[in-house]
């Protein structure tokens, strides 16, 4: 008798016909082979899949948001099998590398090849290494007292330009480019000191940046290498009676090695690592690649709140005291991975996307107040905040794996009826995901969307925009065609009346992208930047809203 195997692999289901039962062809069967790769195949192959691949399915394979690919898996599946997957990528919010032409036909074969293979054991990162990376340009005492420039820095964009390894400052009143700046590799996020002066980088290579936005002309101060992949960095934050530690110092997340660094806030000099390798919350088991995903500083406590991503722990790290810190592990659920405050700032909201849940933390009492439910494969960003005439405060997210954004009640005193709920759906037009980011504004009477990952490639170049009050789509946005690539990541300006958005394509073609800026009152484009330099942005993060946590 034939049946059918169900196998599950970037969201979408693929049949393999096979004879007898799942149980009994387990028994029998003998792996084949995995294709061949000569050695300056496979180090070729090692460079695409940390920088296209690891984010999503770890560096150890294992999976996260992604599947595991390990090779028990992906030799049942075949080459052909793979190249299908890495090429057309699924509506669940895999990218379809190989249609865009982000991977060429041959690196779609290479990897298709590659991850049938057993995964390389990555090398480790003591301090000692990391204080050889440390370079401190311009030391403290010699930086500006006091702005150089007659611009209003704090409504700068820092825009990430991904494969070019750079961050573009741009003044967000007159639009003008201000300073382009070597960064790391494939920025992840940007992140200001609390006064923001200071600009914080991140690349997936593990490079942290420092920027002073004072200078005449913004440019790096200090850097180091804190991690072979890392995605998030935040800074101290509190002042009160445990102390002033504003600008003081930082945290770096490393998904390599899993650790997160504390550094000096000034100078970027490596104090102390941590390991977060550690044994998952549920079943106990234990994972070397427990990977630190988003971080915050609290408003409470002289503390960031540190996901530690395949454990299903949030982390509250008291950085009081660097030397013997204290670390508050409070169980939440799988995968962690990036997340938002409330309102209110007490409570942080973040995205198991593996259960397709919200745990929500409370920084104050410092501990889990539920897991929610929401859609497929949550993927909030920092998350959309609303404060609704009937539900009061609530906070959103939207989806990887479905075209929902759905909104959850924050406010436990004064409508605890809708507290810890989702109490709205709404829905995008198109199937499937794909949805990376939402975002809004206390000013605006809206909330956008992006539709990035979406496999459909009129979705990915689309804009959904929903009246805050009633849930409705007001209006859905293509972008104009002579820009080809995905609309990508949404940003208020510090008047809350823009919407800042990227069109992202291939580096060697800097003439067909932009950033897009939209008037929010009468959704039309307002400004397309344009230029050169303009080459695969992404991310833009305001200084005001980013630095004030306002989303």
């Amino acid at each position: 008798m034939r049946k059918r195997k169900k196998v599950l692999i970037g969201g979408a289901l693929v049949f393999v016909l096979f004879a007898g039962t799942y149980a009994q062809q387990q028994q029998k069967e003998e792996l084949p082979p995995p294709p061949p790769l000569t050695k300056q195949e496979m180090e070729r192959a090692k460079e695409i899949y940390f920088d296209r691949c690891a984010g999503c399915h770890g560096a150890l394979r294992k999976g996260a948001t992604g599947p595991a690919l390990t090779p028990d898996k992906t030799r049942k599946l075949g080459t052909e099998t793979l190249k299908t997957f890495i090429t057309y990528g699924t509506p669940g919010g895999m990218p379809d590398w190989g249609r865009q032409g982000i991977l060429t036909p041959e690196e779609v074969d290479l990897m298709a090849r590659y991850i049938q293979h057993d995964p390389p054991p990555p090398p480790e990162l003591p301090l000692g290494e990391m204080k050889k990376s440390w370079k401190v340009y311009v030391p403290p005492e010699k930086r500006p007292q006091k702005p150089e420039h007659n611009r209003n820095w704090q409504n700068f964009m820092a825009v990430i330009l991904r494969d070019i390894g750079k961050v573009a400052i741009i003044d967000g009143d007159t639009k003008e480019l201000v300073s382009t700046v070597d960064t790391g590799y494939a920025v992840h996020i940007a992140r200001y000191s609390a006064s923001g002066r200071y600009l914080y980088t991140i690349g997936r290579d593990g490079k942290v940046v420092l920027i002073d936005l004072w200078m005449k002309k913004p440019d790096k101060v200090a850097e180091v290498k804190t991690c072979y992949d890392g995605r998030s960095l935040d800074t101290s934050k509190y002042k009160g009676p445990k102390g002033d530690f504003l600008d003081k110092l930082a945290i770096i997340g490393c998904y390599w090695p899993p650790s997160f660094v504390i550094v000096d806030g000034q100078t970027l000099e490596p104090l102390k690592i941590v390991a977060t390798s550690a044994y998952t919350y549920d079943t106990n088991e234990f994972l070397r690649e427990a990977r630190v995903a988003s971080m915050v500083a609290s408003h409470y406590d002289p503390e960031w709140v540190v996901n530690v991503k395949e454990a299903g722990q949030i982390w509250l790290v008291d950085y009081s005291n660097i030397h013997a810190p204290k670390i508050t592990m409070i169980d939440a659920e799988r995968f962690l991975h990036d997340g938002g405050w409330d309102a209110s700032k007490r409570y942080f909201l973040v995205a198991a996307n593996f259960r397709d849940t919200i745990s929500v933390v409370d920084t104050k009492e410092k501990k889990l107040v539920k897991n929610i439910k929401v859609g497929t494969r949550p993927h909030p960003g920092r998350g959309a905040n609303i404060d609704h005439p009937k539900y009061g405060p609530l906070w959103c997210t939207g989806h990887l794996g479905d075209n929902t954004i759905r909104c959850i009640g924050t406010d436990p005193v004064k409508h605890p009826q809708y507290a810890w709920k989702v109490v709205v759906k709404m829905e995008m037009p198109g199937e499937g995901g794909g949805n990376l980011f939402i975002k809004t504004h206390p000013k605006s009477p809206h909330l956008w969307a992006d539709r990035a990952l979406n496999n459909d490639p009129k979705l990915q170049r689309s804009l959904f925009v929903f009246d805050k009050n009633t849930f409705q789509i007001k209006k859905v946005i293509e972008i104009p065609p002579e820009f080809q690539g995905r609309a990508v990541h949404l940003e208020y300006n510090k008047n809350g009346d823009e919407v800042w958005v990227a069109v992202w394509s291939k580096k060697n073609e800097p003439e067909k992208q932009a950033i897009l800026v939209y008037d929010d009152k009468t959704l039309t484009l307002k400004k397309a930047i344009t230029g050169n330099w303009v080459a695969t942005p992404t991310g833009h993060f305001n200084v005001y809203n980013t630095m004030k946590d306002i989303y």
